[in-house]
């Protein structure tokens, strides 16, 4: 018989789709902060992205082991350009905490 909502670990994911989910790392003052804090990147996906879809993204992408993700979705501000009114996207960006003795280099620096 079959499960109607499968656990996350029976959940399969698209490869297609996870290489599509992680846009861009997102390196300003407050996500180093946060790195050398928490253990924790912090990237912009898609904004229809799930929490199991960036874990399993970025676990692919970098083979490592992801302890949780958390989300904030960031509105985007309405700008003006003289008489034209303009307006950002909005962002969606992930949080994705690492297990300990695990890391990620996104500087493209060898170590």
């Amino acid at each position: 018989m079959s499960r109607v909502n499968p656990t996350p670990a029976e959940r399969t994911f698209e490869e297609g789709r996870l290489m599509q989910v992680l846009i861009a790392p997102i390196v300003s003052e407050k996500a180093t902060h946060v790195a050398d804090k928490t253990n924790a990147v912090t990237f912009k996906v898609l904004q229809n992205a799930t929490k199991p879809e960036i874990k399993a993204a970025v676990e692919l992408m970098f083979k490592v082991e992801v302890l949780g993700v958390s989300v904030v979705n960031t509105k985007g501000k309405t700008k003006r350009f003289g008489r034209s009114i303009g307006r950002r996207d909005n962002v969606r960006k992930a949080y994705v905490r690492l297990k300990p003795g695990q890391e990620l280099n996104l500087s493209g620096e060898a170590a």
